[in-house]
């Protein structure tokens, strides 16, 4: 067989394993790199000659420079130019653009190092198959939708994660199945010399012909028409503002317009649907979020903090349809006490302003990203929701295969895999200020979740999770998922 039909079938193969969500990859970021100068003893402090980059064929230079916090012809005291160093490898790395980074400082005279910086590019062009549930996790189809089939998206996908080197994302993806969508994403990082500003812009359309109408005993109650006519049609635009000051603090502000279509037979389903007495919503929006990153991997981190805060004005200018404001707030904190073991800790808060919002607009416990393990299977509405997310996690396997015999491509001669063993504990509360019977068994209350599980890292950051959990009231159950919970 040649190398090039080797090639072809190994891009084939990568894309089908991505398509289903099984990937396998490690996460260097991670790994702490042993510095090993050319001279055994190390001066007290050291000055930058020259920088070099190895292995960028496709990601210029400049995207690189921009994570490093050392410059060349200035003095470091040696302790905290090492640290300086694995805090910039692992801000590379969260880069996403490659499956290996390793920066190594060489000791050239008395008090001079050169600095080289080695990186393995990833595949930057994915087509990709989708297929995905429709419905809010594995649990809720499997078990409350009786593992139908009907409720799948199929498609295709294609993404460029490195648009002309510069860290440019390009994503399209044509969807049919439960929910037919198409969705055109691009994003500039940098658009000035100082790499601090950038832009975003994204496209979506989308209609179902099966919709969730309300919820009664904390589950969806979807509603399909007679016909099975289309009963929703969605058409939404944004552009996002971009400026990032310094390595870990982003800003965004993201200018959006929405515009939503139901039949007439959603609202005799539920009137309230839009609260306005017609079938179309239509609004501006705008949204101003802050980012502190210092993840040591943003897949599935071990070390680090997260806190992300957030504000949205629903309807700008013409607010007739619709007046809202929503504030949310996520810190998670990771504790890496040794290279097997770790605690993560997270707290998410929301909130609505006003009693009641259209029911597109509807947030709470059982919605992504906020869910309480062991209530997968539910959906607890309200105007607040405050969920507080532990894990105590144990490396059990950590192990790199060489395929290389196999997969003759750089980019995927090498399958690294961890499995890390989870103890679980999450609580939270949902504040429903409208008190809805039919929902009583769980809005209001103390909601808690506990169990065990098994994490798999695998090719390309992705991650997949089996867990068994209970919750307090005295149900319990197995559980798959694609994400990390936080």
């Amino acid at each position: 067989m040649s190398i090039k039909i080797k090639n072809i079938l190994s891009i084939l193969i990568f894309t089908l394993t991505v398509s289903f969500g099984i990937g396998l990859t490690k996460s260097y970021g991670q790994i702490d790199t042993s510095f090993s100068p050319a001279n055994t003893s190390t001066p007290e402090k050291v000055k930058v000659n020259n920088i070099f980059i190895i292995g960028n064929e496709k990601t210029k230079k400049s995207i690189i420079l921009r994570e490093l916090d050392f410059t060349t012809d200035f003095y470091y005291d040696w302790e905290t130019f090492i640290e300086i160093i694995q805090a910039d490898q692992k801000k590379i790395y969260n880069l996403r653009l490659f499956t290996e980074v390793e920066i190594t400082p060489l000791i050239t005279g008395e008090d001079e190092v050169e600095v080289v910086i080695t990186v393995k590019e990833r595949w930057y062009i994915l087509p990709s198959l989708i297929f995905k549930l429709a419905d809010r996790n594995f649990a809720e189809w499997w078990t409350n939708q009786g593992r139908d089939f009907s409720r799948v998206n199929y498609g295709l996908r294609l993404s460029h994660s490195n648009v002309a080197g510069r860290n440019e994302k390009l994503r399209f993806s044509g969807q049919l199945g439960f929910t037919k969508a198409l969705d055109i994403q691009y994003s500039k990082p940098y658009i000035d010399k100082k790499q601090k500003h950038g832009l975003a812009a994204q496209f979506t359309f989308f209609n179902n012909k099966t919709l969730a109408v309300r919820s009664e005993e904390n589950r969806q109650v979807f509603y399909t028409s007679p016909e099975e006519d289309i009963l929703r049609k969605n058409v939404a635009a944004a552009l996002r503002y971009t400026y990032r000051r310094s390595f870990y603090n982003f800003h965004f502000v993201t200018l959006g317009f929405n515009h939503t279509w139901v039949s007439p037979l959603i609202l005799d389903e539920n009137p309230n649907y839009f609260q306005h007495g017609s079938n179309t919503l239509r609004y501006l929006y705008m949204t101003y979020s802050f980012r502190h990153d210092r993840r040591d991997n943003v897949a599935y981190a071990t070390d680090g903090e997260l806190l992300v805060l957030s504000a949205t004005k629903y309807g700008i200018f013409y607010t007739d349809e619709l007046d809202e404001v929503e504030v949310n707030l996520t810190a998670n904190k990771y504790f890496k006490l040794s290279d097997k073991f770790h605690f993560n800790t997270g707290l998410t808060a929301n909130w609505f302003l006003s009693e009641d919002q259209p029911y597109t607009l509807v947030r709470g416990i059982g919605y992504s990203p906020n869910f309480i393990r062991g209530y997968e299977l539910n959906v607890i509405e309200g105007q607040q929701l405050y969920v507080h997310k532990n894990s105590f996690r144990w490396k059990f396997f950590d192990r790199d295969f060489d395929i290389s015999s196999t997969v003759p491509l750089d980019q995927f001669n090498t399958i690294p895999i961890r499995f890390y063993l989870s103890a679980n504990f999450d609580h939270g509360f949902v504040k429903d200020r409208n008190e809805i019977p039919a929902n009583a068994r769980l809005a209001n209350k103390y909601l808690v979740g506990y169990g065990l599980g098994i994490d798999m890292i695998g090719f390309y950051d992705s991650v997949l999770r089996f867990e068994y959990s209970l919750n307090n009231m005295r149900e319990g159950n197995f559980f798959f998922n694609f994400k990390t919970p936080f």
